[in-house]
């Protein structure tokens, strides 16, 4: 037996799926995912690829935004002033924050948008106010939300913001996914 077969019996287990319930979601009977994870049947080899992409695809959809997001959320108040800003992210090594405005998120701040301003007004852009040159909001997901939707929302944007019922309760970047993958 590959040891990769081995594997299926783990990865099920640590998915909390059952043979039968793996076995529906291949297409095959129960006693077959039995035989085949106690090594008394050679599969061929799609079928074992079939497994896998079930597997990986109910991980993925195990994975969602409570489990990787980042909380608190670090957030900077719209009429604070950028160098402000700056230390606070380089203090606690972020590069980016959400912007809020009487406890609602208005904005966005990002090294690049940072980078943008200093270009146009030099050092004088310390002095003016996040609200000035915040970028536009994160997207908004909920705490449910499975790590697919949230990858492909990361192409776009540096970073996504969880949250339920206007409250903020949590970020997550592009390095949390990739966290989430365990590569």
């Amino acid at each position: 037996m590959f040891p990769e077969i081995e594997m299926i019996k783990i990865k099920r287990r640590r998915l909390g799926l059952t043979q039968k319930k793996l076995a529906e979601l291949v297409g095959v009977s129960q006693p077959l995912i039995a035989r085949i994870e106690s090594g008394d049947f050679d599969p061929k080899l799609s079928l074992v690829r079939r497994i896998f992409e079930v597997l990986e695809e109910v991980e993925g959809k195990a994975i969602n935004a409570e489990k990787i997001m980042n909380s608190p959320v670090k957030v900077v108040e719209a009429n604070t002033r950028l160098k402000e800003a700056v230390e606070m992210m380089m203090k606690d090594g972020i590069s980016q924050m959400p912007v809020v405005k009487d406890g609602k998120v208005v904005g966005s701040i990002t090294e690049s948008g940072i980078v943008k301003v200093m270009l146009e007004k030099g050092t004088a852009a310390g002095k003016i106010k996040v609200e000035e040159c915040m970028e536009p909001p994160f997207p908004a997901i909920s705490k449910n939300e499975c790590l697919d939707t949230i990858s492909k929302l990361l192409l776009n944007s540096p970073a996504v913001i969880v949250g339920e019922d206007e409250n903020l309760l949590g970020i997550i970047t592009k390095h949390d996914v990739m966290k989430a993958l365990k590569f």
